[in-house]
């Protein structure tokens, strides 16, 4: 039987990858580019508050390692369908319920299909792509996902500025396609059978020590940029809503054309460069942040913060690399739930710290990525499976 374009595509697993992605960018973009300005502008949040709900938000992301028990009733495929699905409702809903509770409920829903979707496509790129492309592809997938990421941006702007749509009914819309790509997937993309049988344990394995904490380190610098860069532009300089999608709009263009090259950055010269020149960067921005008094300077550093993440594609292929095979479902979903440990507190202390010191809050971000560059030293040249730190040879020796 000849193959037609569409059964290439529903039999690709590639493919697969790339709609998990788009699914979950165009609900989560919705969502948080909307967050800072919707929480002060119609739920009338203060600092505190906005520390709560995202603390609340990286609930379900510390409780990722409840993945694997799920995985143990359901197929990994299906519960990517079913966490589209949540993603979907939980951005959909938000917009109808602007008030602490009614936002830390919806918040939880759309949190819950997010952080399952994001354990589950780590595990799935790194059991399905070659160790060699999979620096490539992945910067290609961030480069879809941030394409996708700018016509949401776009959308929304036009929805907003040109046809006055009403808070509610753009998160409807967006969370809306996110749940209508899930039930066309369930239906349309072939099962694909495990390669490698997957180990439906939880572990922490001290051979992937390195990785381990050095995502704690990634989660807790993360939050820090989520939580309050935005709502540094938008309390300190009073950044709209239509100029922050703006300046989202230039990120994604940059991402867009920078993702590829970064991965092809990471594919010749190795994670520990990689890592080391993002762990540099962002020492640099956030000591910026902290004394920013321009506008202008503020956007520039804003832009930069999201265009290093896309250096951390270099961890994921470091752990592809180090990681028994069968490891990496219960692995993936364990560094999820490490990687939120410091997001469950740390909006909330530093919400408080917040309201002592905005300058404070972004010190500690560079004070977390110094830490970050020392351990950096410790990713050998070539990573594998035995040889997963330096520290392994000099004890050899």
């Amino acid at each position: 039987m000849k193959k037609t374009f569409f059964t290439r595509i529903t039999t690709s697993k590639e493919s697969l990858l790339y709609v998990m992605s788009i699914s979950m960018v165009i609900s989560f973009s919705a969502w948080m580019s909307l967050l800072n300005n919707f929480t002060i502008e119609v739920a009338s949040f203060t600092g505190s508050q906005i520390g709560i709900l995202q603390s609340l938000r990286e609930i379900p992301g510390f409780l990722a390692f409840t993945v694997i028990l799920v995985l143990a009733l359901i197929a990994q495929q299906r519960l990517v369908y079913i966490s589209m699905l949540l993603l979907g409702l939980g951005t959909a809903l938000t917009g109808f319920f602007p008030t602490a509770f009614g936002l830390y409920m919806t918040t939880i829903i759309m949190s819950l299909g997010f952080h399952y979707l994001e354990t589950l496509n780590q595990s799935l790129s790194l059991q399905w792509l070659e160790k060699k492309k999979a620096p490539i592809i992945l910067g290609k997938i961030s480069a879809i996902k941030s394409f996708t990421g700018l016509s949401v941006f776009i959308l929304i702007y036009i929805l907003m500025n040109y046809l006055a749509v009403e808070y509610k009914y753009v998160y409807l819309i967006f969370g809306g396609i996110s749940a209508f790509l899930a039930i066309v997937s369930w239906f349309a993309f072939t099962h694909f059978k495990e390669a490698v049988i997957q180990d439906r344990k939880i572990r922490l394995k001290k051979e992937y020590w390195l990785f381990y904490v050095l995502t704690f380190f990634a989660g807790a610098r993360r939050q820090i940029f989520v939580v309050f860069a935005g709502f540094l532009l938008v309390e300190k300089f009073g950044v709209d809503i239509h100029n922050m999608i703006i300046l989202l709009f230039i990120n994604s263009i940059l991402n867009m054309y920078l993702a590829p090259k970064i991965g092809k950055f990471i594919s010749v010269f190795g994670e520990r460069v990689s890592l080391r020149y993002e762990y540099i960067g962002l020492v640099i921005v956030f000591i910026s942040y902290a004394f920013v008094q321009n506008l202008y300077i503020a956007f520039a550093l804003y832009i930069v913060d999201h265009l290093l993440f896309a250096m951390a594609i270099a961890l994921k292929t470091y752990f592809q690399k180090i990681a028994d095979p069968k490891d990496i479902a219960s692995a993936s979903a364990v560094s999820f739930t490490i990687n939120h440990i410091a997001a469950v507190f740390l909006p909330v202390l530093l919400g408080l710290v917040w309201m002592y010191s905005n300058s404070l809050v972004f010190i500690i971000g560079g004070l977390i990525a110094i830490i970050s560059i020392v351990l950096s030293f410790l990713i050998p040249r070539n990573p594998v499976r035995g040889y997963e730190t330096t520290l392994i040879k000099k004890l050899s020796e």
